[in-house]
């Protein structure tokens, strides 16, 4: 997860990213600052199944992903806050799982996180950014799932608060959230892709995805996780 420290001042700004090896994985780095991209894309009624199927498969990786987080070792304030998350995520799925019909496919094991703090913050501030971004869309169809995004926000500004907590130290912990940010929002565009596989989204899929990445950048740009042009 973590970049080549010998390349830290570097790899820090964003304009790098579009001269890494693998251009195609940053294809929508050009929209992050686009002045538009905060405009929510509407979509017709027929894409909230699909939508409501693939918020049910985020708040079962993000129920597995909270319980593997309590088990590192982390701040007292944000082991609460996590029994507490956990809680939400659980009446959420649920809630879905009654609206869909099914449950989503169990996992064997809880999938793997950062063992140090400073990077686990960083993983979990943006896969609940990227979630308040799916609930933004769903409630544009659903207005009656608001209350959905109402604690998406309160566990991005949760986790918002700890990831400006360690930035302020300037310490090795604060570099090392900045190459675990780094790191993220390399991986980010192929979730997202993942995220909205479905034939009903495909005539949409380049715009939400553009948009949802600009936001998400703006949001990191902001933290000081990572630095603009």
């Amino acid at each position: 997860m973590y970049t080549d420290d010998a390349c830290q001042s570097t790899l820090l700004t964003l304009p790098f990213l579009e001269s890494l090896d693998n251009p195609p994985e940053f294809a929508y780095y050009e929209s992050v600052m686009s002045p538009d991209a905060a405009t929510p894309t509407p979509l017709p009624p027929e894409c909230e199944t699909a939508l409501l199927e693939r918020f049910l498969k985020a708040e079962a990786m993000a129920l597995w992903t909270i319980r593997s987080a309590r088990l590192q070792d982390v701040p007292p304030n944000v082991y609460a806050f996590l029994r507490k998350h956990e809680e939400d995520e659980e009446q959420h799925l649920a809630q879905f799982e009654t609206m869909i019909g099914r449950q989503p496919r169990e996992r064997e094991r809880l999938p793997s996180v950062p063992r140090q703090w400073p990077a686990l913050a960083v993983q979990l501030y943006g896969y609940e950014s990227l979630g308040l971004e799916f609930a933004t869309l769903l409630v544009a169809l659903r207005p009656d799932l608001a209350s959905i995004r109402e604690d998406e926000l309160v566990h991005v500004g949760f986790f918002e608060q700890e990831i400006h907590r360690i930035l302020g130290s300037e310490t090795a912990a604060a570099e090392q959230a900045r190459l675990s940010a780094l790191a993220w929002w390399r991986k980010l565009p192929r979730t997202i892709d993942r995220y909205l596989e479905a034939e009903v989204l495909d005539p949409f899929r380049p715009l939400l995805a553009s948009r949802i990445l600009s936001t998400i950048g703006r949001r990191f740009i902001t933290a000081g996780l990572l630095k603009d042009r």
